[in-house]
């Protein structure tokens, strides 16, 4: 390839539209351009990157024996209203009737298509079964941002399993989970395996591959010293034992004028930590409250998961208002007629503090199991850094990181709701046990260039740089140097290298900041210099070290540089 007739538009300047590294990186290194919010064309390098990162991904599919399949974009309504994501998907889901007048949507994912196929399967003996596309997905998020970090159309790598019992998907979920791991070792990309919500998905459990970085639209709890870690939304710690006194035989109420916040009412010798937080939510329009310690802040996730809640709202001040007498701040869970979910953290606890339900009044001497009619307990609280590991008791940090793979064990939830079933052993007519296991291809590509970049551009690992190589030579309007380049250039192509010439009447600078700025691994110079002593410079991007290697032997060097890389 000769970078003259390649469109590789570079920018001097950073756009002034990116807000994270691989945005900026990606445009100014002539990657992608922008169509529209959370639309990117991917231009020639793009392509090949992408290109890439799917066949790492096809090979590691095809080597736990996922067979390739290519599903349509465009949906009908009936099988999301089948499972019920219909409705539960919401405004993300771009919609629209054909002419027919029929309800179609374009696939945010593919579970309920995938379990449509699956209806042929018929008999156990045809399971384990394990598909897998590469498909355009489609979500129309309210604030695309991060590039190619959070975009409306996108492609995602889906795959999924289809087992006769829940050993099976076990064993379909450990060969995924070992697949990805492999997947992003080879993309370059550091994970974190984590501990996650399954969200509108469902099932019974699943993992998120999240790679540190400042950039990350999630929050992961880790415990460095035995690798525990877990989404925010998922995670938990160890709590030390609290050591409550008796408390009085019943609450007290005491008078709390002016006071609206937990730091308020600290000033009324009441710590947060025996302080109870009430706080009103509308669960699919059920009034409910919620009950947390003082010093701990609710996780909307994990009160959706805990509740099965579809549709959830915190109560506006006038509801509140209506439906408990008091507003915001002398809230209280003692005596309530609402339903009540609380936190496991308050479990046991005795001589706590919360509001009265009467504007400016509290309570004292509140026992949890006593007084207040708790109707569900669950673990509602967010975990902070600094708390012990729920594993090890060591001190958790808490990171940013972007989610590069999710993968979810379905269980038979869109079989029965899609009528995916077969013949068991026995005879009867069972649902398949799925699996759902998916990574973004080009969120993929956009954290590869987060955790691989520096001052200069992309520095692409080795597995996925659109070129191996750059040739360069510095003056090519010398004769004598654009022959020997062309021979270096030859030499390498016979050798099987994936390798460019910049063969523009550039100046070298030009040349070279380009050749960094878009990342690709080596770079071979031919100049006047080197020409007279029969060499060329050999430049690694990763280190910037120079090798002065002799014409006849660059082909050679160059291939042991690349199998020492790989």
């Amino acid at each position: 390839m000769r970078w003259s007739q390649m469109f590789v538009p570079t920018l001097r300047e950073d756009p002034a539209e990116a807000d994270a590294p691989s945005h900026r990186l990606l445009l100014r290194a002539g990657f992608i351009r922008q169509l529209a919010a959370g639309h990117y064309s991917l231009l020639p390098l793009a392509v090949r990157v992408r290109a890439k990162i799917i066949q790492i991904i096809r090979a590691e599919m095809n080597a736990i024996g996922a067979q390739e399949m290519l599903l349509p974009a465009l949906h009908p309504a009936e099988p999301w209203q089948r499972s019920g994501r219909w409705d539960l998907m919401g405004q993300e889901m771009f919609r629209l009737r054909d002419r027919r007048g029929a309800d179609h949507a374009l696939g945010m994912t593919h579970e309920e298509i995938f379990a449509t196929v699956a209806r042929e399967l018929g008999s156990y003996r045809r399971l384990p079964q394990q598909w897998y596309q590469f498909q355009t997905k489609f979500r129309d998020e309210p604030r695309p941002k991060g590039g190619l970090m959070r975009t409306r159309e996108f492609t995602m790598k889906d795959a999924y399993s289809f087992d006769i019992d829940r050993s099976g998907l076990d064993a379909s979920f450990d060969a995924y989970h070992g697949a990805y791991t492999r997947i992003f070792a080879r993309l370059g990309l550091p994970v974190l395996a984590c501990e996650a919500s399954s969200g509108t998905m469902g099932g019974s459990g699943s993992t998120e591959f999240m790679c540190p970085a400042d950039v990350g639209e999630d929050l992961v709890a880790r415990c460095p010293s035995c690798g525990y870690a877990a989404n925010i939304e998922r995670a938990t710690s160890a709590l030390p034992a609290a050591s409550d006194g008796p408390g009085p035989d019943a609450p007290e109420r005491f008078d709390t004028p002016g006071v609206r916040t937990i730091e308020d009412l600290l000033a009324h010798d009441a710590p947060a930590d025996r302080q109870i937080k009430t706080l009103v939510y509308l669960l699919n329009g059920t009034l409910t409250l919620v009950l947390l310690r003082g010093d701990h802040p609710l996780n909307e996730q994990k009160l959706v998961d805990a509740t099965g809640a579809t549709d959830i709202r915190a109560a506006e001040p006038p509801e509140i208002q209506d439906a408990l007498g008091a507003l915001p701040g002398s809230l209280g869970a003692v005596g309530a007629a609402l339903p009540v979910i609380a936190d496991e953290a308050l479990r046991g606890r005795r001589d706590m503090f919360t509001g009265a339900g009467t504007d400016d009044v509290h309570l004292r001497g509140v026992d949890v199991g006593r007084d207040i009619d708790v109707g569900t307990w669950a673990d509602l609280r967010e975990v902070a850094a600094g708390e012990p590991c729920v594993r090890c008791g060591e001190p958790l940090e808490i990171v940013r990181a972007i989610e590069v793979g999710h993968i979810f064990k379905l269980g038979d939830r869109y079989a029965r709701a899609l009528g995916a079933r077969v013949l068991d052993p026995d005879g009867r007519l069972v649902p398949v046990i799925m699996g759902s296991y998916g990574i973004g291809v080009e969120r993929a590509m956009a954290a590869i260039v987060e955790t691989h970049h520096d001052e200069r551009g992309i520095v692409w690992p080795l597995s996925v740089a659109p070129f191996q190589v750059a040739v360069v030579p510095a003056q090519p309007d010398d004769a004598g140097v654009a022959e020997a380049a062309e021979g270096v250039y030859a030499a390498l192509l016979r050798a099987g290298v994936e390798v460019v010439i910049d063969d523009r009447p550039e100046r070298a600078g030009v040349k070279f900041r380009d050749v960094e700025l878009t990342g690709i691994p080596f770079r071979v110079t031919v100049g006047r210099r080197g020409l007279a002593e029969g060499v060329a410079e050999v430049t690694a991007r990763t280190t910037g070290e120079t090798s002065k290697i002799a014409l006849d032997a660059v082909a050679a060097h160059v291939g042991s540089l690349l199998a020492k890389t790989v």
